[in-house]
């Protein structure tokens, strides 16, 4: 199923949560949304759902106006970051309480329900769990009863709110390897929302990512990593370092090193934005660089990461090297000279410059 938002808008009191968002999701996409807490993700994910309604702006489900439908109508499961699950009902109970709801012409027979739910519990990996209570699982388990149960009533889309945000980092990167496997088993159109932007990038096909009301990037995981469209997403997604610098007849001269962007020049005060990885040690007398000053070094598995000091404008950047790097001459105290293999550029102002 597609789905297609036009012009959403959606206030509480004074604060804007959603403002003139439009965004078309595509059959069998799994979308993420993405931005900080505040940002209007959990709200656009439930007025999707119909949990919420907005004030203005329309959501339509295969071109049909779904923008009065109630939730049960649109048919959309719903998993939430704490699973909500009955925790006086097993797992079984669980997984079939969508489906044993129904009532009139929509009533389900016991048969088809049990048949329903053991091919479910076979789907989540969850054989022979059917008898136990949620007290008596672990929380991945119990996020892949919630999930189970959101599919348990065939639903049209299905909707996550941070659904890994109560686990700990090693249940997190399994859970969503599982869940992107399951995804591609079903062929579901799936949005989740999370703050977490290695999970949206490892597991999403685009990531519209929010902030303040309104869609900031929509794009692929890559670009929104490779090709930030503000400074906003420059900052958000990925670690960054910015520098401060200032065209000048054609150039950008930045802590006293002048670069070439790629876009065409600017004019006044600039700021670029390098990654730690985009920067890199140069060792060749002679050629441009920044001299600096190593302040402190960390190794993290297999990263050494540097912060340094430039000795122009004393700004202070990180600098990610592979482990193998460290010795003597990444010890604080040492100077150096780093380059930037890559940046992006915005003016002061923030209008979007990238390079």
């Amino acid at each position: 199923m597609t789905i297609k938002i036009e012009h959403l808008g959606k206030r509480f009191g004074d604060f804007t949560a959603l403002d003139d968002v439009s965004l078309e999701i595509r059959q069998g996409e799994l979308m993420a949304l993405l931005g900080p807490s505040g940002s209007g993700k959990t709200t656009l994910l439930r007025v999707i759902a119909g949990l919420e309604h907005a004030d203005h702006g329309r959501v339509l489900f295969d071109g049909e106006d779904a923008t009065r439908l109630s939730v049960q109508a649109r048919r959309a499961g719903f998993v939430f970051q704490h699973y909500a699950l009955f925790r006086h009902l097993t797992v079984e109970e669980n997984i079939a309480f969508g489906l044993r709801v129904r009532r009139g012409r929509d009533r389900v027979p016991d048969a088809p329900i049990r048949a329903r739910v053991a091919e479910l519990l076979s789907l989540v990996q969850l054989e022979g769990f059917g008898a136990r209570y949620p007290a008596q699982l672990s929380g991945g388990q119990r996020q892949r009863v919630a999930l189970a149960r959101a599919l348990a009533i065939e639903p049209r889309v299905l909707l996550l709110d941070e659904p890994f945000g109560a686990l700990d980092a090693q249940v997190r990167r399994d859970l969503r390897r599982w869940l992107r496997a399951l995804h591609d088993r079903t062929g579901l159109t799936t949005v989740f929302v999370t703050h977490d932007q290695e999970e949206a990038l490892e597991l999403a096909d685009r990531v519209a990512i929010l902030n303040r009301g309104r869609i900031e990037q929509l794009g692929s995981p890559a670009d929104a990593y490779d090709a930030p469209a503000s400074p906003f997403v420059y900052s958000f997604v990925g670690a960054v370092n910015r520098v401060p610098g200032r065209w000048e007849a054609g150039a950008l001269q930045v802590a006293g090193l002048p670069l070439q962007p790629r876009c065409d020049a600017g004019d006044g005060e600039a700021e670029i934005y390098v990654r730690p990885e985009d920067l890199h040690m140069v060792d060749a007398a002679g050629l441009p660089a920044w001299p600096a000053t190593i302040i402190d070094a960390q190794r993290t598995g297999p990263r050494l990461r540097l912060r340094a000091r430039l000795a122009d404008g004393g700004v202070e950047v990180d600098v990610d090297l592979p482990a193998d790097r460290e010795g003597p001459a990444t010890l604080p105290g040492q100077r150096v000279r780093l380059a930037p293999k890559r940046f992006g550029w915005f003016p002061r102002n923030g209008a979007p410059a990238p390079a």
